[in-house]
């Protein structure tokens, strides 16, 4: 089994209504390509524009602008569609009236929604490891976990074209998060980013190829990429990487969409070939 995905990379403002007006065009473009899954980058709709927390939304809500973007863009050209991260101030429960559901302390979570081609909901995946780190650039200082609050749930979803793992930028360099979606058996893990660009030109490429090569699966990275403020730059190069640790597509920075074809079929010859999930001695 084929499939084409894409993995739409941006250099998103602090205009919110410019940033849906930039992801419907590369979406509505790649998807005329025949991507059958589209990857939207991490705070696509939203970065360096203050507290997250004013863009928050309740999952589920109807008047949510950014859900329904979602849901809409996805029936629209109907495919799958991995939302990059959204900000959300409930946390995952049945309903709005679910006890502790609701963040209190004005933060949000840092939300990855996927919605299939009726523009249904599949899948929320809360990113789990936050970015608090100090790096050698303009903003110096980054701590995520002032304004977001930590997912815990591990989450794969079977799509159209084939098991997806959800994971989002930082988690690349925890790889029992990525061990537990093979475990699961997921056949691609898709990465929404907004990697900074010290960081990147240093481990970008080479955390992303070993997720691919120790979980024998598809990595399909969606990056920020470019100046955002005079503090903020993030460094792109928005990839497909296949179950080998071959590049299939690479970008540089700026706006723009990288497409590819993923063959399951080449997948699991590779994973009989080398049978890792067999072989595994210290199970996480």
């Amino acid at each position: 089994m084929s499939a084409k995905v894409a993995a739409i990379q941006m250099v998103t403002t602090s205009d919110l209504d410019s940033n849906l007006k930039t992801a419907a065009r590369l979406i509505k473009a790649a998807a005329s390509e025949g991507a059958e899954l589209v990857l939207l980058p991490e705070v696509f709709a939203v970065l360096e524009g203050g507290p997250m927390h004013q863009y928050g939304e309740i999952e589920g809500s109807p008047g949510a602008v950014l859900q329904n973007f979602l849901a809409d863009q996805a029936q629209q050209h109907n495919l799958t569609l991995v939302g990059g991260t959204i900000p959300l101030i409930s946390r995952p429960g049945k309903s709005a009236t679910d006890a502790d559901r609701i963040i209190e302390d004005d933060r949000v979570r840092a939300a990855c929604l996927v919605f299939d081609g009726l523009g249904q909901q599949l899948a929320r995946y809360d990113k789990i490891h936050l970015f608090d780190v100090t790096i050698d650039d303009q903003q110096s200082c980054y701590s995520e976990s002032r304004s977001y609050e930590a997912g815990t749930e591990v989450v794969s979803i079977d799509t159209a074209v084939g098991h997806l793992g959800l994971s989002v930028c930082y988690d690349m360099r925890f790889p029992e998060l990525y061990r537990q979606l093979f475990l699961r058996g997921a056949e691609l893990v898709t990465v929404p980013a907004a990697f900074t660009a010290v960081t990147g030109i240093a481990h970008w490429e080479v955390l992303l190829r070993a997720r691919a090569i120790e979980n024998q699966c598809y990595i399909i990275a969606a990056a920020q990429g470019g100046r955002h403020s005079e503090r903020r730059e993030t460094w792109g190069h928005s990839m497909i990487i296949d179950p080998w640790g071959c590049i299939l597509a690479q970008l540089d920075g700026g706006e723009a969409y990288v497409i590819a074809e993923i063959d399951i079929d080449r997948l699991k010859q590779i994973r009989a070939s080398m049978p890792i999930a067999e072989q595994l001695k210290l199970l996480p």
